[in-house]
């Protein structure tokens, strides 16, 4: 507990972390009362059929990955933490804002593919400017995994009441009411960046900095870097296929309702918290490679377990397996790819970012087309294999990328 106490008091205690935690917690707020429900909002209010839902989403995802790329260069080189910040959170405000009128396919997806793909932008420049704060402090270097953790438990936090809350807001609102609570909470993240977020010039303002840059092409052409980018995708592709199918299975399979459903999401979160403190810990120790085989592993078992559930309820104790895979998958994942772009936390972080979003694309394209050729358990035991190849992955290219992360990066 106390070697728990000491980060969360540090961030707590300095000004400018603060801040970033207070915007962590909004973030996370305005995309747990989305996400759980997103797959229904499609198909049940929508009336998308899954392929067109798939598709939906797959196009507002890449849309995130082209858009998310060039702001992240741009806040490297260019613009101001801020001023990326506060454009995309205001982009969210604004989006999230249209889809709580809109019904129309089309016009869902040019806001999707604009205003919520700009938005996406604020998870990763939240972390990168965490990461560059750390930089600058007394912070120990090798303390940086754990201090990231704890900056992203605080994410997960509001996981806990987030989903419980949009549950409410649907029932009680409708789908308009938990898309306008998404946009309030943007709006008022908007706010807290806009007046409380200094603006400063971006790390590589100057033509040398600039050339001393790394491409992200050229990154990737690191065959360790590669493996554990290509891992972390598959890993993704079965948490979006996962987020989009568990509804379904507790409605459609199992005969469980709305509340039930924002149940299951409420359990993982509380584990979250102390599964992130722990391989955090682990990570400032060391060998950050082998807690990521861990989080492949973890989700091996946690979604070959799904595939065999047969009541809501016993969704709720499986949950705390997806809390310790999110743990090192949206946890130490951040830090790991970050130790490989020194001087580039916007661009390191969107590499993870991508990861993140390419393995989402695949997730909303593969899972329209499983579900209905196997079933939303069949689409579970996929993802149990997925998770399998990931862990091969990182197991073929343990040595190479342990000693990259553990010394300074190639």
């Amino acid at each position: 507990m106390q070697r728990l106490l000491v980060p969360a008091r540090t961030l707590i205690a300095n000004r400018d972390f603060f801040v970033l935690l207070v915007c962590n917690i909004l973030l996370g707020l305005a995309y747990s009362f989305i996400a759980p429900f997103m797959s229904l909002f499609g198909t049940l209010e929508v009336h998308m059929t899954e392929m067109v839902f798939g598709l939906f989403m797959t196009t507002t995802v890449i849309s995130a990955i082209v858009i998310s790329t060039i702001l992240a260069r741009w806040s490297d080189t260019h613009l101001s933490r801020r001023a990326v910040l506060s454009f995309s959170s205001f982009c969210g405000a604004l989006g999230y804002g249209g889809y709580a009128y809109c019904r129309d396919v089309i016009w869902l997806t040019v806001i999707g593919s604009t205003l919520l793909a700009v938005a996406t932008t604020t998870f990763s420049q939240l972390f990168a400017h965490a990461r560059e704060l750390l930089a600058r402090s007394p912070v120990p270097a090798n303390e940086t995994p754990l201090y990231m953790n704890v900056f992203r438990m605080f994410f997960a936090l509001s996981w806990t009441i987030g989903p419980a809350l949009g549950a409410w807001a649907l029932t009680a609102w409708s789908y308009q009411g938990i898309f306008l609570l998404a946009a309030a909470t943007f709006l008022v993240l908007f706010a807290v960046i806009l007046w409380q977020i200094p603006s400063v010039p971006p790390p590589a303002a100057s033509a040398a900095a600039k050339a001393k840059l790394t491409p992200l092409t050229e990154a990737l052409r690191r065959p360790n870097l590669l493996a554990y980018f290509s891992g972390l995708t598959l890993i993704c592709a079965c948490v979006t296929m996962g987020m989009m199918n568990l509804p379904l299975l507790v409605l459609q399979d199992l005969a469980g309702n709305q509340k039930q459903i924002g149940l299951c999401y409420v359990v993982a979160p509380i584990f979250e918290l102390p599964f992130m403190f722990y391989f955090g810990w682990k990570a400032s120790r060391g060998d950050q490679a082998k807690i990521m085989r861990w989080g492949a592993g973890i989700g091996i078992v946690y979604y070959a377990l799904l595939a065999m559930v047969h009541a809501p309820w016993h969704i709720y104790p499986v949950q705390i397996l997806s809390a310790a895979m999110i743990a090192v998958t949206s946890g130490v994942a951040i830090t790991f790819f970050q130790d490989y772009l020194p001087g580039q936390m916007g661009t390191a972080t969107n590499l993870y970012s991508t990861a993140t979003r390419i393995g989402s694309t695949a997730g909303y394209l593969a899972f329209g087309l499983l579900a209905h050729l196997l079933g939303h358990r069949g689409v579970f035991v996929i993802c149990t294999g997925l998770c399998a190849v990931a862990l091969l992955l990182f197991y073929l290219f343990r040595p190479r990328k342990a000693k990259a992360v553990t010394a300074s990066p190639p």
